[in-house]
């Protein structure tokens, strides 16, 4: 599977979010839709220009994006969408948000795109070949245990009742007997280009849809990480939306004790 279309297409679909999102950086006013997430003209604009690329190129293809219904397709594929992964920190002005492209066959990612239109950084990841950042080849770093892990996660605040016992009890194993363990808050997708490239050790988060942790999959697997829902089992389009990313696959064990064995309501949703 080479998918090296897929790839150059996809580049331009990123190419094309870049440009429709750009101008409107810290110069743009949030709407909010029926679930009171926020949105903006960029949003819908990055995945407009998207979308007419991907009805042009590959119409036989389905397409799930965040603002748009889903597209029907008729291959077995689908290309899912985030134009902006992190719009609460693209609307406070933060570049540390992302567009997220990823292709999934048959249900599983088999291509992921982060992008980071502002700074100018692209995570390429695809089944079978090394993760590159603009180019060049990363990969992840090993992390002998825990207790000297940097965690990160978007916000606490993302996590349900349930879920957010879990995520302490990792937080508090990360701590070790430090006070404060060297975890890191905000981020969205750009935390798992950060993997990647071997600068964070696991990303805990939970309430994601299949726009949000797709393109993700491809990108951490393909520098030498591993994903996963908080029962361990790998990413695909029918996860519950708990998900862990972790720079070195060996210490899965270790974080999914350390979760304590959860058990998740997905009924959370995250933006």
């Amino acid at each position: 599977m080479k998918l090296d279309d897929e790839l150059a297409v996809a580049h331009r679909l990123a190419d094309a979010a870049r440009e429709a999102i750009r101008p409107h950086f810290r110069s743009v006013s949030p709407e909010f839709k029926g679930d009171a997430s926020p949105v903006t003209i960029a949003d819908r604009e990055a995945e407009d220009a998207m979308r007419a690329i991907l009805m042009s190129e590959y119409a036989q293809d389905g397409i799930v994006g965040e603002e748009y219904p889903e597209h029907e397709g008729r291959s077995g594929r689908q290309w899912v969408l985030d134009p902006i992964d992190g719009t609460i920190s693209f609307i406070a002005g933060r570049p540390i948000f992302g567009t997220l492209i990823a292709l999934m066959q048959d249900g599983w990612p088999v291509l992921g795109i982060i992008d980071q239109p502002i700074i100018g950084e692209r995570w390429v990841g695809r089944i079978g070949m090394p993760t590159t950042l603009n180019g060049k080849e990363v990969s992840t770093r090993s992390c002998k245990s825990l207790d000297v892990a940097t965690l990160a996660t978007s916000s606490p605040h993302y996590f349900d009742e349930a879920s957010a016992d879990g995520y302490m009890k990792l937080a508090h194993a990360v701590g070790g007997n430090k006070r404060q363990g060297m975890i890191v808050y905000g981020g969205d997708c750009y935390n798992y280009g950060l993997l990647a490239g071997g600068h964070l050790d696991i990303v805990c988060e939970s309430g994601l849809s299949v726009y949000d942790y797709a393109a993700l999959v491809p990108v951490v697997e393909g520098a030498g990480g591993t994903m996963s829902d908080w029962q361990g089992n790998p990413l695909d389009a029918q996860s519950d939306g708990t998900v862990i990313a972790l720079g070195d696959p060996a210490r899965l064990e270790d974080v999914l004790e350390a979760l304590g064995g959860h058990s998740h309501d997905p009924a959370g949703h995250r933006h």
